[in-house]
């Protein structure tokens, strides 16, 4: 029953920083840090999950995956009633607390601070992530099921990224490991570099994918049947829906939302791809990803931690993949791993033995030369001794040598 209810643990999380938003104030700051205090100690005491449930009953595990919509729409919904104008109860939410718990829930939103909304923009971010982005990743690789489909794109229109439904399964998944792909960061480069450059060229992908599958039907680009601008409308939908419960800052609250979410999703795949090189057209296997077991992590996030074993089976559901424990590994679980990205020269220093492992342990000697050169232009001296008959180009640069 157990290997059922672990994945559960996201409403563990949620349904507490419900709430916890609810009760306004410092409590808008319990996502964030509870989060923390629950995933990063987890994951260094608890250990690796290495276990291969064979289940039974694999709808439960789906409707476990539906039902993160409508808990989704709900957090949403109470983080927008906090943009409503003082005294102001969109939909009696706050008459209804009252009235059933005997808390003032208004009167505690109106004299909540903006240094107790900044954790609730943390947490915000840590939640869309975990209830949306990461849902709506498995979902959204089942192409042939329209019900996971409907669902995880709307999951998607939250962090308003529902391109990413088109970008990750056909772009990602084909070019990772590779210079075509802008979610592999190569060495050297920071995350916050990383974000940006990620956040626009998956967005361009994810529409030039979309106009060629249109073109090559012969149907017309700028119409509802592209389903990038349908996900537009989609996030725009929502974002109408703020305005009505909360005004122009209840639109604020949502765009908060959505870039606090594509942070975070770009961070991951940053930690997910980093420095991983692999030729383009050769297949996907599963040292082109950075991999993780850790118990916490693994069950909050569908197994998305069993990262080796998604890349080179993408269609595999998150309930079958496997640990693959001979993979590259991460230096710890992904709560862990996301704090550590945001100090380059802290994962400089943790990454380059792991690279250099990665270079030594997995690599062909055709990714061994494409490593090579990225150590060479990473600007990490200890990385720039490694450029494994790599030659540099005779510029200015050689004199680094």
């Amino acid at each position: 029953m157990f290997n059922y209810l672990k994945y559960f643990l996201y409403l563990l999380v949620t349904l507490p920083v419900i709430i916890a938003t609810t009760l306004g104030g410092h409590w808008m700051w319990y996502g964030f840090l509870g989060t923390l205090a629950i995933y990063i100690p987890g994951d260094l005491l608890l250990g690796d999950d290495n276990e291969i449930p064979q289940y039974q009953h694999k709808g439960f595990l789906d409707a476990v995956l539906f039902l993160s919509l409508p808990v989704m729409l709900g957090y949403w919904f109470v983080f927008i009633w906090h943009a409503a104008a003082p005294g102001v109860d969109p939909m009696g939410y706050g008459a209804w607390v009252f009235n059933t718990f005997g808390f003032d829930a208004l009167a505690a939103r109106d004299a909540t601070t903006a240094f107790d909304y900044v954790g609730g923009f943390y947490s915000a971010a840590l939640i869309v992530t975990t209830i949306s982005t990461l849902v709506a990743h498995e979902l959204t690789h089942r192409t042939w099921d329209a019900k996971s489909m409907f669902v995880g794109r709307w999951l998607l229109a939250f962090s308003w990224d529902v391109g990413f439904a088109t970008e990750h399964v056909y772009g990602h998944h084909v070019y990772v490991g590779t210079t075509e792909d802008p979610a592999t960061a190569p060495r050297g480069r920071n995350v916050w570099k990383q974000i940006a450059i990620a956040s626009w060229e998956t967005n361009r992908n994810a529409w030039n994918l979309e106009k060629s599958r249109l073109t090559k039907k012969g149907q017309a680009v700028f119409s509802l049947s592209n389903l990038f601008i349908r996900g537009q409308l989609m996030s725009l939908s929502i974002a109408v829906a703020a305005y009505y419960i909360s005004g122009w800052k209840g639109v604020l609250f949502f765009l908060g939302m959505c870039v606090g979410a594509k942070i975070m999703l770009e961070i991951v795949n940053y930690m997910e791809h980093y420095g991983i090189a692999r030729v383009i057209g050769q297949p996907v296997q599963p040292h082109h990803s950075w991999n993780s077991n850790k118990k916490i992590s693994s069950w909050a996030t569908f197994n998305l931690t069993r990262h080796s074993h998604h890349h080179a089976q993408g269609e595999v559901p998150f309930y079958d993949l496997k640990p693959y424990q001979d993979a590259p590994m991460m230096v710890n679980g992904y709560l862990s791993v996301i704090v550590l990205t945001m100090f380059p020269p802290i994962w400089n220093k943790l990454m380059v033995p792991k690279l250099l492992e990665w270079d030594r342990k997995y690599a062909t000697p055709e990714e061994k030369l494409l490593a090579g050169k990225q150590n060479w232009e990473s600007g990490i001296p200890e990385l720039m001794k490694h450029t494994y008959g790599y030659q540099p180009p005779v510029t200015g640069n050689t004199a680094r040598a």
